[in-house]
């Protein structure tokens, strides 16, 4: 009877744990296919496009497979030992020249050279126009190809030019990177600085972290009190406050930037009122410098830092202060000791979000700023969109992604990020 009752209660059991690994597997899927929408779309419009950013920072294929004749060929070539490549090597660049002229792809090939040595496109196109009315497949006119080719431009007897097309004949270069970084390459390959008159963008990278540090101080210290009496005035008032801190990001802003040009220019409104009061005698420059940036910066960017360090001051107890102030602690001792340190994670929030936000500035600089108050984003659009030189904007662009990446990491070595709270 004992031995009926046990097995019928395994026959029972087994079903139940089987609907219950069922329901818990629908369960599963349910919420799977709830954030899948989410997970393609971060997929699609994030991690993509990062990874296609990072690879055109390095892919190299223009010279690969338009010439690989001569790619082939000027690989034996040493720089440090021959002063030109061998004969083989202008036979077959004379011959790939030609077909890349017939099929119109010199164009983007002289301007990848382009890039890395002034003066290269114009030649090659001269070479190509030349080459169209040549029989390639015949013995050269002039006895060889090296004197055909300094017949046509006598800049074909310059390492130089070579040794451009060698550096750039690898699928993959490190090219772009060493020009966001103001290096090149020698002649024999070797990494060397760039000229003088073009090393622009570390000092560009030092400029961007720069203006995004006094554009994080600014806020904090413009948004603290202000953060400070949102916490702590009555809440009719507290409401009123808020709707204004909000109130910039029901506004354009395209619409904010140019409002700070008609209020800082020469002939604006801040000009009119200092010589109003009599605080200034001649019009001073507020626009189109580097002050100009950072203020339109700072309004911009102010309530990113408010709403981080507000939300975390309202989670503070009045309690501490009043148990501090009943031990004996003035006014200001009971702030800086028991209520500021507990505010501290908003403004290390507030702080990393201005911050890389204010790296990635591009509109605001550009409108307001002048020449030398450009940030590195005004370069990577200006890559992208003037010179087309998309593979030093990715580049540029992955420099400044791994900064932020950076920041983030030495943020969380010094603070920890499980301490950053948001409210």
């Amino acid at each position: 009877m004992s031995n009926i009752s046990i097995s019928d209660t395994v026959s029972k059991e087994l079903p139940l744990k089987t609907k219950l690994r069922k329901a818990e597997r629908r369960n599963k899927m349910r919420a799977y296919s709830l954030i899948l929408p989410l997970g393609a779309f971060i997929l699609i419009f994030f991690i993509a496009p990062i990874i296609n950013v990072l690879v055109l920072s390095v892919d190299n294929p223009l010279l690969v497979d338009n010439f690989p004749k001569t790619v082939k060929s000027i690989s034996q070539w040493n720089p440090t030992i021959d002063e030109l490549p061998a004969e083989n090597v202008y036979a077959a660049f004379a011959a790939e020249m030609k077909k890349a002229a017939k099929e119109k792809t010199i164009g983007r090939i002289a301007t990848r050279l382009n890039y890395d040595k002034g003066g290269i496109r114009s030649l090659m196109t001269k070479t190509a126009r030349k080459m169209k009315r040549m029989d390639v497949t015949q013995a050269p006119p002039k006895g060889t190809w090296q004197k055909t080719l300094l017949k046509i431009d006598k800049r074909w007897g310059k390492q130089e030019f070579w040794a451009t097309i060698k550096n750039a004949s690898k699928p993959l270069t490190a090219g772009y990177f060493l020009a966001a970084i103001d290096k090149k390459y020698d002649n024999d390959g070797s990494i060397i600085d760039a000229p003088d008159f073009k090393q622009i963008y570390l000092i560009v990278f030092w400029r961007t972290v720069w203006i995004s540090a006094l554009v994080t101080l600014t806020s904090v210290l413009l948004g603290y009190p202000v953060s400070f009496l949102l916490a702590n005035m009555p809440l009719r008032y507290s409401n009123l406050l808020m709707i204004l801190v909000l109130l910039p990001f029901w506004t354009s802003l395209l619409v904010r930037t140019t409002a700070w040009i008609v209020v800082l220019q020469t002939q604006g409104v801040l000009n009119d009122l200092l010589i109003f009061l009599g605080l200034i005698n001649d019009r001073i420059q507020l626009i189109y410098n580097r002050f100009g940036v950072i203020v339109a910066m700072t309004h911009i960017l102010l309530p990113f830092m408010i709403l981080p360090i507000y939300s975390v001051m309202k989670n503070i107890s009045p309690d501490y202060v009043r148990a501090a102030r009943s031990l004996g602690a003035n006014q200001w001792t009971s702030f800086w000791k028991v209520y500021f340190p507990q505010s501290v994670p908003g403004i290390g929030a507030g702080g990393l979000l201005v911050f890389i936000l204010a790296l990635g500035y591009y509109i605001t600089p550009a409108l307001v700023g002048g020449p030398r108050d450009q940030m590195a984003s005004y370069f990577i659009a200006f890559h992208t969109n003037s010179s087309l030189n998309w593979g030093l904007a990715a580049a540029l662009g992955t420099i400044l992604l791994f900064g932020v990446l950076a920041v983030y990491w030495v943020y969380d070595k010094l603070v920890g990020i499980d301490n950053m709270k948001l409210g």
